[in-house]
């Protein structure tokens, strides 16, 4: 199937019902687009992305009027679904926006006064790696040691048969290292990422 030919299902994670409307009928007025759907909250927006299974989640950067919470709504659509998440946000400054994209493990940003692209945003985040996901991938990446990083590489690899919808495990066979070692380094990983197991670990850097 050719690129074209895909049609990229969307939901929306967003509180302010004006600029609700004014995503949707962008969404909506692309013809390689599907929106699925809206979310006002925290909760229903994991809810629905794991309900829906969407290519892309557009999450609000602040939902409730609690500073920064979209971080973390997002974070659990990555750690236990297939969808990739570009944050929305009306802050300005880059140096927020990147670090809620690096905790969250967003594949890209988008400010609010700057959202007249969002459809093709949209549709080259969900067909391809863009210059935006490689950049915070590394900047994710960054945390750990050059061992950890190999640890990493062996965990995806022993795990690349395995669903991500499913978010299961194989047991772990990292080559050249012990048991002990293994299970040290991969603790560290997972602290340092915040993630709960190999599985959510897997899913999300497969994702990327």
């Amino acid at each position: 199937m050719n690129n074209n030919d895909i049609k990229i299902k969307v939901i929306l994670v967003e509180d302010d019902d004006d600029f609700a409307f004014l995503v949707k009928k962008m969404i909506t007025a692309n013809p390689r687009l599907d929106y699925l759907g809206r979310a006002s909250g925290w909760a229903t927006g994991v809810e629905m992305a794991q309900t829906l299974n969407p290519q892309i989640t557009l999450m609000d950067l602040n939902l409730s009027g609690s500073e920064l919470d979209g971080i973390e709504a997002a974070k659990e659509i990555r750690l236990t679904t297939n969808s990739k998440v570009i944050l929305l946000t009306s802050y300005e400054q880059p140096e927020i926006v990147i670090e809620a994209s690096k905790k969250s493990f967003a594949s890209g940003y988008l400010f609010k006064s700057d959202c007249q692209n969002l459809a093709d945003t949209i549709y080259k985040t969900a067909i391809s790696a863009t210059p935006q996901e490689q950049f915070i991938k590394e900047l994710v990446l960054s945390e750990l040691t050059a061992a950890e990083r190999g640890v990493l590489n062996e965990l995806i690899a022993a795990n690349s048969d395995v669903l991500s919808s499913q978010f299961q495990s194989k047991p772990d066979t990292v080559s050249g290292s012990s048991p002990k070692t293994i299970a040290n380094q991969k603790t560290s990983i997972f602290r340092k990422l915040g993630v709960r197991n190999t599985g959510e670990l897997v899913g999300v850097f497969r994702g990327w």
